[in-house]
């Protein structure tokens, strides 16, 4: 599995996109939007992807409708850049283990240069990594290759989203906490955990057509394209996609079924794949017997 899918699938799931991705975008954007409503109750159901370049445009007429009646905004987690102690926390709680091998053991000896370089780069901090879990190494080497390839973290679509919503005054809840969705990474098999550590590896230069071409689909609503990418990518590894997306997916919809339960408006934001292919959100609660609206 490519580091294409790091940034892709986790993009989708939702992180990530490169500077050089601005160029690629859709003459009208149009990101896909849905409903699910009944008498008293509208939940609106938005596909994002986390980080965005600088100036990206994404929002619509459409989507600004929706978030002006949406009476609050939920989102996958939520982290607190004001408290950073509670994810570390967190994190660590999960991430720390003894007796673990090298890391560089934990990779394909044709991707141990790859892997020396990055942690090369990443200075003091890696002499930690040798106790950390595979899954959790990944994630961390994350951090220097999205740097590497110009990541625009306040100008993701969450961030706005929450900017906005708290400025209005509304209220903003998670479908997990941060434990909870780490704790998804936390039980992969460590096969799965290799593939995601091996697939961060990756030239990120050799990601940015490949993600031009994702960003551009999602910025015109092509969900179809979103899912071809998921069902390839993720047929590599059925542990990631049994973990990081239909379990997820499930306790959404499941969480969707009861909030529809509570008069008022909502709008979710959650990333792109999740509402994508045979597994989505969407599928799922309309097995529940829901009708879901296309919006946008």
């Amino acid at each position: 599995m490519a580091f294409g899918w790091i940034l892709k699938g986790l993009a989708a799931l939702g992180l990530v996109t490169a500077g050089g991705a601005a160029e690629a975008r859709a003459p009208q954007p149009r990101p896909a939007l849905w409903k699910v409503s009944d008498r008293d109750t509208t939940i609106y159901l938005f596909g994002t992807i986390h980080l965005l370049p600088a100036n990206y445009p994404w929002r619509s007429p459409a989507l600004e409708k929706a978030a002006q009646q949406s009476q609050s905004l939920v989102l996958e987690t939520i982290v607190d850049e004001k408290n950073p102690a509670s994810f570390a926390s967190a994190f660590s709680k999960l991430a720390l283990s003894p007796n673990l091998p090298p890391v560089l053991d934990r990779v394909s000896p044709d991707k141990r240069p790859a892997l020396a370089a990055l942690l090369a780069k990443a200075g003091p901090a890696a002499k930690g990594f040798d106790r950390l879990e595979t899954w959790a190494v990944a994630l961390m080497l994350l951090g220097p290759q999205f740097n590497s390839i110009g990541l625009k973290q306040e100008d993701g679509v969450e961030t706005v989203l929450k900017q906005n919503f708290s400025a209005a005054g509304k209220p903003i809840g998670q479908l997990e906490t941060n434990g909870e969705q780490l704790a998804f990474f936390d039980v992969l098999p460590e096969a799965a955990q290799r593939t995601l550590l091996e697939g961060a590896l990756e030239n990120p230069a050799e990601v940015r057509t490949q993600f031009n071409a994702m960003l551009a689909a999602w910025s015109r609503g092509d969900v179809k394209a979103i899912a071809r990418t998921f069902n390839a990518e993720m047929s590599d590894s059925p542990a990631l996609a049994e973990n990081l997306l239909k379990r997820r997916n499930a306790n959404w919809s499941r969480w969707i079924e009861q909030r529809m339960g509570q008069p008022g408006t909502v709008m979710i934001a959650v990333g792109a794949g999740h509402l994508a292919g045979p597994d989505s959100v969407q599928s799922m609660l309309q097995k529940r017997g829901f009708r879901v609206t296309r919006v946008q």
